[in-house]
């Protein structure tokens, strides 16, 4: 499930994992994304944000 925050763009990234004998396999890093209903132009609306937006105040939470 590839979802992006609506806030900040950051998504899904791909590079390389390596192990103890240094053989090398794909892999991606997914951001922790939460579907959370907030406060977007005056009105609620259910959107995805990283936990980063949310910690930080970016988001206005719709209660």
């Amino acid at each position: 499930m590839a979802r992006k925050c609506e806030i900040c763009g950051k998504g899904v990234i791909a590079g390389v994992q390596y192990s103890h004998s240094h053989r090398q396999t794909k892999r991606s890093w997914a951001p922790n994304v939460k579907r959370v209903r907030a406060i977007v132009s005056g009105t609620p609306k259910t959107i995805n944000v990283c936990t980063r937006c949310l910690r930080s105040g970016k988001v206005q939470r719709a209660i």
